[in-house]
């Protein structure tokens, strides 16, 4: 038995935030109150000035196994998840060959458990292959454990295709996840279209070929009724966009990414930061300002790190050859508390709906709440704690976060996953 002294638990789902003590007895909570007395043979951890949540998924990472390893591979990504504060994490499909089978699916389930730390729940592609012309086997993805569908990387650009993939995948209970990006509009762009492309003189990536697929796949939500998950939204009309199909009544959530809503295109300078380039793009101050206040205002439904790893060669070139994507699983939560939570610009039951229980409910996972006889699957954060963002503080394998040279304060300095203490003093457990 484990006993937590004196942490501010945090859980908008059972209307809690208030300083407890929580016993786990095995797998579950067996005891919660204000105060609990430790009996012999009970582990004592002191959690004062910490704050315990709901166990934190982060449904949206590339973990390049199969076929990627020397970028990551699940048992290094699931070390980062963990070192980041993470129960959870759900992985998109294009790897190599494509996560479009139930053996697939399977595999990495089975990889993640043997681990033992941060569980992985795959999400399939929507097409064979990722090639946009015919539908993957998502019956039997489904059957083995994937908690959704997506073309994450490029999507699926026929509108004909994916009415076909919503209709067929409407009848699983799961939700078509989209990449929208127009890549008739998009194509050759490296970063976003506007003075930043002008005065760096490279190709410009409009906002345009995001919002015009964002308006495409709503309307084909409703059309088919199949629940719609918007990847990585990155511009101010694109959430206006969910905002009115939320309205509507539609089954449409969307996610952020950190980088979207701390990173503009002014931070690419002519020293060309290749780790600064990400799909979809660094935008404008008034979309990341249009972008923060979704997220406060619950518009935006969950955070995500969208962790794209990549070896150094494939970043250390020119920025129009260098490899879409930034790390992030390991700066998520240190980037939210230090830069919105700790300014008192987000509450942490916010914090805790957008990184626990709308990525669940998204995801159809089984919900945790900090109750007693709940799942003992909890994320701890320490809100002083100072993270020094340099490569040394990765265990991810790359290192190519868009966040480097940064000073934060806020991290994940424990996590249980049932009942399993995974992080410890914010180092992962042998």
């Amino acid at each position: 038995m484990v006993l937590l002294k004196g942490a501010r638990v945090v859980d908008p789902q059972v209307g809690l935030d208030a300083v407890k003590d929580v016993l786990i007895d095995g797998t579950t909570v067996a005891a919660l109150d204000d105060v609990i007395e430790a009996s012999d043979g009970v582990e004592v951890i002191d959690c004062a000035g910490k704050v315990l949540m709901p166990g934190f998924v982060d449904m949206h990472v590339h973990f390049r196994d199969p076929g990627f390893e020397y970028k990551e591979d699940i048992q290094t990504g699931v070390t980062a998840a963990t070192h980041g504060g993470y129960t959870d994490v759900a992985t998109m499909p294009n790897t190599n060959p494509i996560t479009d089978t139930g053996t697939s699916v399977r595999y990495q389930i089975d990889r993640g458990i043997e681990f033992g730390l941060a569980r992985v729940h795959p999400i399939g592609a929507l097409t064979h292959g990722e090639e946009g012309e015919s539908l993957a086997e998502i019956g039997d993805m489904t059957m083995e454990g994937a908690c959704g569908f997506s073309d994450d990387g490029h999507g699926v650009q026929s509108a004909g295709m994916m009415r076909t993939c919503m209709e067929y995948v409407s009848q699983f209970d799961r939700p078509v996840i989209a990449h929208c990006e127009d890549e008739s509009l998009t194509a050759n762009g490296v970063i976003n279209e506007g003075r930043a492309s002008t005065r760096l003189g490279m190709f410009g990536w409009p906002a345009l070929g995001e919002e015009i697929e964002v308006i495409r796949d709503i309307e084909l939500c409703r059309l088919t009724g199949c629940p719609l998950h918007v990847a990585h939204i990155s511009t101010a009309r694109s959430l206006d966009l969910v905002r009115q199909a939320k309205a509507d009544g539609l089954p449409v959530t969307c996610e952020v990414t950190p980088h979207h809503l701390f990173l503009t295109e002014e931070n690419i300078t002519d020293s060309y930061n290749t780790n600064l380039k990400v799909n979809p793009p660094l935008r404008t101050r008034n979309d990341v300002e249009a972008l923060i206040d979704g997220l406060i205002d619950g518009s935006i439904d969950c955070v995500v790190s969208d962790h794209a790893p990549h070896a150094a060669h494939e970043k250390d070139c020119e920025f129009e050859i260098a490899y879409f994507g930034t790390i992030g699983l390991e700066t998520t939560v240190p980037l939210l508390v230090s830069n919105l939570v700790n300014r008192g610009l987000l509450p942490w039951s916010r914090l805790v709906e957008a990184c626990a229980v709308k990525p669940r409910e998204i995801l159809r996972l089984d919900p945790v709440k900090v109750e007693v006889g709940g799942e003992a699957t909890f994320t701890i954060v320490d809100p002083c704690a100072e993270v020094a963002v340099t490569q040394d503080y990765f265990d991810s394998k790359s290192k190519n976060s868009a966040f480097l040279g940064m000073r934060l304060t806020g991290a994940a300095s424990d996590v249980f996953v049932d009942g399993k203490q995974t992080l410890v003093n914010g180092v992962v457990a042998e």
